[in-house]
């Protein structure tokens, strides 16, 4: 069997599969999945949640492969967060929550990737429209999932 990944390979795979991609504010995508691996640990994650935090949006975004993942050499919890977490086109967000609910360990990940895209630092270089709906977005996955307001 093929040892696991460590975390520091994970980063590295994550931070080269986003490579050259921006977020919304035109930052690099990788400060954000490096936000979203530091709030899972801070938020008490173990390992698998942690990887699963730097690949939360990799098979989503199509920077990796869903066959990537599956032949990857991780944990199936992890494997598991990160499918569940990653966003079907044209699923309902209840839906898309339920699945996150229902998938051991994804509810903390998301927490923390929805706590950084709702981080006021962020959205204050957005233009008013765009601010209102993502805060309005978030909220509204917050509520889904039975997360407190911020």
């Amino acid at each position: 069997m093929t040892r696991p990944l460590t975390l520091t390979e994970v980063e590295a795979l994550a931070r080269a599969a986003h490579e050259g991609q921006t977020d919304k504010a035109g930052r690099p995508y990788a400060e954000h999945l490096s936000a979203v691996a530091e709030g899972v640990r801070a938020r008490g994650g173990d390992d698998d949640q942690i990887a699963a935090a730097w690949l939360h949006d990799a098979v989503e975004d199509d920077a990796l492969s869903e066959r990537w993942l599956e032949e990857a050499a991780l944990s199936r919890r992890t494997k598991d967060i990160v499918r569940a977490v990653s966003k079907r086109p044209g699923e309902p967000p209840r839906e898309y929550a339920g699945r996150i609910l229902a998938t051991p360990g994804a509810l903390l990940v998301k927490e923390s990737d929805l706590a950084h895209n709702a981080d006021p630092v962020r959205l204050a270089v957005l233009d008013e429209p765009t601010r209102r709906r993502l805060t309005e977005k978030y909220a509204g996955m917050r509520a889904l999932l039975g997360l407190p307001h911020p």
